[in-house]
């Protein structure tokens, strides 16, 4: 049974039925950040999950330091936009659990379509740590165009129970790889020029990282003007980071001046290779295909656990994935009779 109960079922079926979401963590210093990933509801939408690669854990452990997460939902100009405030639980005591379950919620819908004869070769991707967000709150608008109005608003019922994360794994983090790092400058200007959507992301009143679309970004000499609907949930002030489809992400500090919001460049985040070239995904250079196998050896290890088998032959989809796969469909077929 949900716990989402008293949620209006376009809510509910947009919950349901769309596959990405924007998915903010926090990290030590208090930078809430936000990065595009797949999503899926729980079985009875007790949680909705994330899976994030061991390969590259940054996620996981930040969640590990602060549970307070944040997602959003938006799929087009018919239907809601929803914002959820929630406590997260890492899960990565079974990692070859979590490999079948990541490719039966989201593999129908990897990049390029790729053949399952290639895509199970890329065990660096499909090995995943999963985050179970339970809500806390639940803000929404009936559509894109009504985010300048307050949003409507549930909360979770005070008996609601807030799973913990699985125990710690011994030893230390592996290191990150230092990607390859551009100016602040020119990585916006790359954002712009592809005219690629931005999420500004703050920390509301009760310390969760809400990511929420913005519309017109100007390129200023210390970071970006940016016009940000009158309903957003949280202030317009703070640490805040500004992300273009995940690939590239400022941080800085925001202010506000009348209804003009400033975002002042601290710094950009590295670009995550397969976030810079999509197309890679599968056939990544040697050395990013070696960064990632490393530091998969170093997490597993960790952990205990063998490095996941991944299935000869692709497993058949989830029922949530089904549900996912027919939106998909309805979607492809309305586009088709529109054009």
């Amino acid at each position: 049974m949900t716990v989402l109960k008293g949620l209006p079922g376009s809510v509910i079926d947009l919950l349901q039925s769309t596959s990405t979401s924007e998915f903010a963590t926090v990290s030590s210093a208090g930078v809430p950040i936000d990065t595009p990933m797949f999503f899926f509801p729980s079985e009875g939408m007790r949680s909705l999950d994330v899976g994030t690669g061991l390969a590259y854990p940054a996620k996981a452990e930040r969640v590990r330091g602060n549970p307070k997460t944040g997602i959003l939902v938006a799929a087009a100009a018919d239907k809601p936009v929803i914002a959820v405030a929630g406590l997260a639980a890492v899960h990565d005591s079974d990692l070859q659990s979590n490999a079948e379950r990541y490719i039966a919620e989201t593999g129908f819908a990897r990049v390029g379509n790729a053949p399952w004869p290639l895509a199970k070769k890329a065990v660096w991707y499909w090995t995943r740590i999963i985050v179970s967000i339970t809500p806390v709150r639940i803000f929404w608008w009936d559509s894109p165009a009504a985010t300048n109005d307050a949003p409507h608003r549930w909360d979770a019922p005070a008996d609601t129970v807030y799973p913990k994360s699985d125990p710690a794994p011994a030893g230390s983090l592996s290191a990150a790889p230092r990607w390859s790092e551009r100016s602040w400058q020119e990585l916006a200007r790359q954002a712009l020029g592809r005219n690629a959507p931005g999420h500004l992301t703050l920390c509301d009143e009760q310390g969760f990282p809400i990511p929420f679309r913005v519309r017109e970004i100007e390129l200023l000499e210390d970071g970006f003007r940016v016009d940000v609907p009158r309903g957003a949930p949280w202030q317009r002030a703070g640490k805040a980071t500004l992300t273009f489809e995940g690939r590239e992400t400022f941080v800085g500090d925001v202010t506000a001046d009348g209804d003009m919001t400033f975002l002042r460049v601290e710094r950009p985040l590295p670009v995550h290779p397969i976030m810079d070239d999509p197309d890679s995904l599968w056939n990544p250079a040697p050395e990013v295909y070696e960064a990632f196998m490393g530091r998969l050896r170093h997490e597993t290890a960790r952990r205990g656990q063998p490095i996941p088998t991944i299935p000869e032959v692709e497993p058949e989809p989830s029922a949530g994935a089904k549900v996912r796969i027919a939106r998909v469909s309805r979607s492809s077929v309305s586009k088709v009779a529109a054009d």
